[in-house]
């Protein structure tokens, strides 16, 4: 019996060794499983984490706009509009003798409705258009196209640079358009003949600014190759620069107009008023073009107050010295010479280059008014020429030179005189492509708008003046 329970015991002892070996397998395998499914969740859980980050990430990336964007350049677009009325207006009125004073205004007055029509109506698709770039249509090398005609596809959501509206951009931009053939005024003040001005402002802002738009700001072949123009040097003050100096040659010299002896502006007072309106809104010209109220639209404030305080110090100091006499048009003049020479740069240079460009620019522009202009005989009334048509030169050129990455950031565009030597020779290019375009536009449309309706008035009217002749009214009782 004894045996026979030892044999019973050492059995029981083997089926308890066998049923915990069986046991521990057992709890092995739930232990791994456990570990598979905890695993398996883990990775699953990432996932939907990863992919909620990445849908969260495209949420975020889509544009919302951006209201002191928005704000910021409602206000520039007002500011620049102030240039054309009553800036321009002003200044150029102001210049002219009494007689004539209702003609600038009107000539600026119809620049403002008549390009602000053809602006929304094709001029914008023109300039800023893609559908020809797209297409791949030789077209697309001159102009944008036909997408954004009327605005098409353009709605009060529609957002672009800055994440402002981009109606908010076109009529920032409708701004630019109409300011740049008031530039042209000056040349042949007292002497167009209101029809034949208006037919060829129409025509010159279709075939001249627009395409220019184009080819610097639109996405053109000036702008692939890198030129700089911030806010109009080329696309602004050269093409109408260029296209005054045509329009004074073509038209002759006034009939009283004697070398040395110059025309008496009516009304300095004017001149004044409108400079002040010119130098507050370039700041709408020149710190609104980033289409961003941030450090960039900043520093363009600055350089431009800067480069146009210099300006009008520098030219008042050359007056004195060569006139015998600072003179309150010789400051004005100054000043409207530095805002001109600055746009270009605004965007791209430092206190440096306000500086050096505001004394150099200047002093080119008075040599031209008081020296060659003199000397080439041509009778640029108001001086539209040697003061935006050579500010405008002196300033994309000097672009080319002080632009520093100190603006433009890392790996930004930098001039000669920090090392890169080419991109001054692509501001020499893009400013004499600008030169040559404007002159040839500018002398066919002469030529045809004159022999179809007749560009200057006759002798008489041009004595008695153009306010009564050509519009009826009289400035002052």
């Amino acid at each position: 019996e004894i045996a026979q329970c030892l044999v019973g015991s050492e059995m029981c002892i083997r089926d308890r060794d066998k049923y915990s070996k069986r046991s521990t397998a057992r709890l092995w395998i739930a232990l791994a499983i456990l570990m598979a499914t905890c695993f398996t969740t883990k990775i699953y859980a990432q996932d939907a984490v990863t992919k909620a980050v990445e849908s969260a990430a495209v949420i975020v990336e889509e544009p919302v706009l951006d209201s002191g964007n928005t704000a910021w350049i409602i206000t520039a677009t007002i500011l620049v509009l102030l240039m054309s009325i009553p800036g321009i207006a002003l200044f150029y009125g102001g210049l002219v003798r009494q007689k004539n004073v209702l003609s600038i205004i009107m000539q600026t007055l119809f620049i403002v409705g008549v390009v602000s029509i053809l602006w929304v109506a094709f001029g914008y698709s023109w300039a800023f258009g893609t559908d020809f770039m797209e297409s791949g249509s030789p077209l697309g090398a001159v102009i944008g196209g036909f997408d954004k005609a009327f605005l098409h596809g353009i709605t009060i959501d529609t957002l672009t640079s800055g994440n402002i509206p981009e109606l908010t951009f076109v009529m920032f931009q409708c701004m630019f358009a109409i300011i740049t053939p008031a530039l042209i005024l000056g040349a042949f003040a007292e002497r167009i003949k209101f029809s034949g001005y208006m037919v060829f402002i129409i025509l010159w802002v279709i075939l001249a600014y627009f395409p220019m738009a184009h080819w610097v700001w639109g996405g053109g072949f000036l702008q692939e190759m890198g030129a700089i123009d911030f806010a109009g040097g080329t696309v602004v003050h050269v093409n109408a620069g260029i296209s005054a100096l045509v329009m004074a040659i073509m038209l002759g010299q006034r009939e009283d107009y004697r070398i040395g002896h110059p025309i008496t502006p009516h009304n300095i007072t004017f001149v004044f008023l409108g400079t002040s309106f010119l130098w507050l809104g370039w700041f709408g010209f020149n710190a609104g073009s980033g289409l961003a109220a941030d450090g960039l639209a900043a520093n363009a404030f600055m350089v431009t107050h800067i480069a146009t305080a210099v300006a009008a110090v520098t030219w008042m100091a050359i007056d004195w010295i060569c006139n015998k006499k600072p003179t309150t048009v010789g400051a004005c003049t100054g000043a409207v010479a530095g805002l001109v020479a600055i746009t270009p740069a605004a965007g791209t240079v430092d206190l440096l280059g306000a500086f050096f460009i505001g004394l150099i620019t200047p002093i080119v522009c008075f040599f031209m008014v008081a020296v060659v202009k003199p000397k080439f005989k041509y009778d640029d009334a108001l001086d539209a020429f040697g003061v935006h048509g050579i500010g405008g030169i002196v300033g994309s050129i000097l672009t080319g030179v002080f632009a520093t990455q100190y603006i433009t950031g890392e790996g930004g565009q930098q001039g000669a005189l920090y090392g890169d030597w080419h991109q001054l020779w692509i501001q020499i290019f893009a400013t004499l492509v600008s030169i040559v375009f404007s002159a040839v536009i500018t002398f066919i449309l002469y030529k045809v708008v004159d022999s179809w309706i007749g560009i200057r008035v006759s002798r008489r009217v041009e004595e008695e003046g153009l306010d009564i002749y050509e519009h009826g009214e009289s400035a002052y009782n």
